[in-house]
């Protein structure tokens, strides 16, 4: 149950699945496979010493092979998002999708299957055969009733984990949220008088597991497009009629009279404001339908000031995601071997959800949300998606309950070394780089894009206007809207368009260039030739004048051309020189390399610098940085030039007082490995792998950040500008649209979410 207000168009959506390597997910093989070598090991003959140790026993195929990390995202499209039956193919967007959002917050490898059936026994026979193929089964848009026959019978027939996330996902997020509501409204489960609002998958787990937690039976009224479900009434399946409970109410207004709780999986509008009038003090609401809530909270409020609100939407408080649990709940599953997921482990995901949004929020979440409550309240009874802190505590909470229930085959030993480990998993920078994105969002800004005219640019302002990350402001000439109508903007005329020849803002911007420079020898028509036809020049000085917030160029020049032009605009004498860093991201981690794009040739005093401000931007990312001057010598192995800046801002440092750590000269292979450092140099100050490479120079640094996207497929994010005088980003000229998107929320709102350095 989740729904997003970013909005995008229909080609930029078909544009993400298409470049490159079409989809969303590859097979990247785990071990070398460079030499023949690697490859016998690999396959034959090498493969046949595992293939025995896995006859003889099986229990040998969680350490010999991918299965204990491995999860199916299995689904029939016969209930696809709030598409309905639109057929197996035609699923497999969504469950590469959710393949992605396995790997991406919990580090679990998963793969889509698409079975092409709507026959419930081939679809079970069909999953339950490739069950030695994997450590889990995520069921996915599966229509009900045949969701829960399914389940049921590849629960019985599979000793792994099988989980129905449309079911569980949505349960387990919910009585998260319900804990906390009845928390801060003095309630307790067995008391709490609940109408359930929907009587398909998502509403029967959710009814199922709140009643496993305490709920009484007689105090849930399902309703379904008939009415309430009570006993004798006509037209109810066996799944519906589990819930029957004897009531008088024949209308959903007539059950919501007097109840606290109202969970709605149902359809947009279905809960009326009199509706609401009519239930308890302090009602509590859950307007879970998808893509509309059952009713808004604006609306829900203006009924009942006191309701606590939660939907499934992030445009408000309270947000129902799925995304908060079946990531964690399979890695805790897995990393137990845990035969199934069973109602403990579920309740357990619950509690440690509830018990983490009661917790004081994160800095860099709190940053991100900024627009919202931070703090445990009504307004704040869930989690935030991007909580780095869910990777840690939701798998141990599951893992846990997986073996106080004996579910578990292969039990951890240590639950506070557990515990380090899954922080170790993932890399932190890819959720800060997320919480960026959304204090753009809860603290828009005016981001100039100064080539205007450009498809890419287009393209990007577009996306950065309907993410809701700010306002796009384009510099460009009388063709930009036409353009815009062009590409199937709906209303063009909606973009604001500075052009340089006839804007009433031409006349300050020449007299701010000339008044700055007239003692430097330009002339007042230079001044004016420079505004009208460079829109480099226009731009930065409207960013001077307080026009906008932050400016975005560089696709149509070189980097170098663009940041000359730029700086005799904005700079004021003296000024310190800037510095761009290039954001590598890994699978696992996160390198930053600095000076990737100014100064050719670093003094001592500019490299320290640059280590010093670095840190504080990769800390600000979650990174504990680690800073190697990297040369091509290790400590002076071998002997070499040109390493004596290194050294002396090594000694720079030394006088300061620094809060990170920092180590050099040396090579990049002795950096990025602390196990050889400790083996061959153990005078090394670094106690762990360096994440912060400061270059000698600008062609080292230039170098290695572009081959390391080029060969190694990295991530490669930046080169971001630190040290300007006013918020500008210079884009490579190769920049895509998405490129360009990020950059601009980085230097508009987004960029508070992790410190401008």
């Amino acid at each position: 149950m989740s729904e997003s207000n970013v909005k995008f168009t229909r080609n930029e959506a078909l544009e993400f699945h298409s470049r490159g390597r079409p989809g969303k997910i590859e097979i990247i093989a785990s071990k070398p496979m460079a030499t023949q070598r690697d490859l016998s090991l690999a396959y034959s003959p090498g493969v046949a010493v595992p293939v025995e140790e896995i006859a003889a026993d099986p229990g040998k195929a969680y350490e010999l092979t991918a299965k204990g990390n491995l999860v199916a995202v299995i689904s029939n499209g016969t209930a696809i998002l709030g598409l309905g039956n639109l057929g197996a193919l035609a699923s497999k967007p969504v469950m590469e999708g959710k393949a992605v959002l396995f790997k991406r917050f919990a580090d679990v490898d998963s793969i889509d299957l698409e079975v092409d059936t709507e026959d419930a026994q081939k679809f079970i026979d069909a999953v339950a055969l490739l069950g030695p193929s994997f450590g889990g089964i995520n069921l996915e848009d599966i229509a009900a009733p045949e969701c829960f026959i399914i389940e049921q019978a590849l629960k019985e027939r599979m000793n792994i984990p099988v989980f129905h996330d449309d079911q569980h996902g949505t349960a387990i997020i919910t009585a998260a949220g319900l804990i906390n509501a009845c928390h801060l409204t003095g309630r307790d489960f067995k008391d709490i008088k609940v109408v359930v609002n929907g009587a398909g998958a998502a509403a029967i787990a959710c009814t199922e597991l709140i009643k496993a937690m305490g709920v009484l039976h007689q105090h849930v009224i399902m309703c379904d497009r008939s009415g309430p479900l009570y006993p004798g009434r006509d037209n109810m399946d066996q799944f519906k009629s589990a819930h029957a409970v004897p009531t008088d109410a024949r209308s959903l207004a007539e059950a919501l009279v007097g109840a606290d709780v109202f969970l709605g999986l149902s359809a947009a509008g279905a809960l009326k404001p009199e509706m609401v009038k009519d239930m308890a003090p302090s009602p509590i609401i859950f307007a879970m339908a998808n893509p509309d809530p059952e009713i808004t909270p604006p609306e829900a409020k203006a009924a009942r000031p006191d309701a606590i609100v939660a939907t499934g939407r992030s445009d408000y408080p309270n947000q129902v995601n799925n995304v908060l649990g079946f990531p964690f709940i399979f890695r805790g599953a897995l990393d137990v071997r845990a035969v199934r997921i069973n109602e403990e482990m579920k309740i357990a995901a619950a509690n440690a959800l509830a018990e983490l949004a009661r917790e004081a929020v994160p800095e860099e979440v709190a940053a991100a949300y900024g627009g919202l409550s931070h703090h445990f309240g009504p307004d704040y009874i869930i989690p935030a998606p991007f909580d780095p802190r869910l990777i840690e505590i939701i798998p141990a909470a599951v893992a846990q309950a997986a073996m106080d229930t004996g579910v578990a085959q292969m039990p951890i030993r240590d639950m506070r070394i557990y515990r380090q480990q899954l922080k170790a998993r993932l890399n932190p920078t890819a959720s800060v780089l997320s919480l960026a994105y959304e204090g753009a969002r809860s603290n828009p800004k005016r981001v100039l894009f100064a080539e205007g005219e450009e498809e890419n640019v287009l393209r990007a302002a577009i996306a950065f206007k309907e993410g809701g990350y700010g306002t796009p402001v384009l510099v460009g000439r009388d063709n930009v809207h036409r353009l815009l109508a062009d590409m199937g903007v709906d209303d063009p005329e909606s973009y604001e368009v500075l052009n340089s020849r006839n804007s009433p803002l031409v006349g300050r911007a020449v007299d701010y260039l000339y008044t700055k420079h007239q003692r430097n020898g330009m002339l007042r028509r230079a001044a004016e030739r420079m505004v009208n036809q460079d829109r480099n020049a226009f731009a930065a000085a409207m960013l001077a004048l307080g026009e906008a917030d932050a400016m975005i160029t560089g696709t149509t020049r070189p980097f170098s051309q663009s940041l000359s032009q730029v700086r005799f605009i904005i700079d004021e004498p003296g000024s310190s020189v800037p510095f761009g860093v290039s954001i590598v991201a890994a699978r696992s981690k996160t390198v930053l390399i600095a000076d990737t794009s100014v100064t050719e040739r670093p003094t001592a005093e500019q490299l320290a610098t640059m280590a010093i401000r670095t840190a504080a931007f990769a800390r600000r990312m979650g990174q504990e940085p680690r800073v190697a001057f990297v040369s091509y010598t290790t400590f002076g192995n071998p002997p070499g030039r040109h390493i004596e800046e290194l050294r002396d801002a090594v000694k720079i440092l030394d006088t300061l007082q620094t809060d990170f750590e920092y180590e050099g000269e040396m090579g990049p292979d002795v950096a990025l490995n602390n196990e050889m450092q400790r083996r061959y140099y153990p005078f090394s100050r670094l106690t762990g792998d360096a994440n912060i490479l400061i270059m000698p120079g600008l062609q080292s640094a230039n170098i290695s950040s572009k081959l390391l996207k080029a060969i190694g497929g990295e991530s490669l994010i930046g080169p971001f500008l630190m040290g300007m005088a006013l918020p500008v980003q210079i884009a490579p000229m190769t920049a895509t649209a998405s490129d360009l998107v990020t950059l601009a929320v980085l230097a508009g709102g987004g960029a508070d979410a992790i410190g401008q350095a």
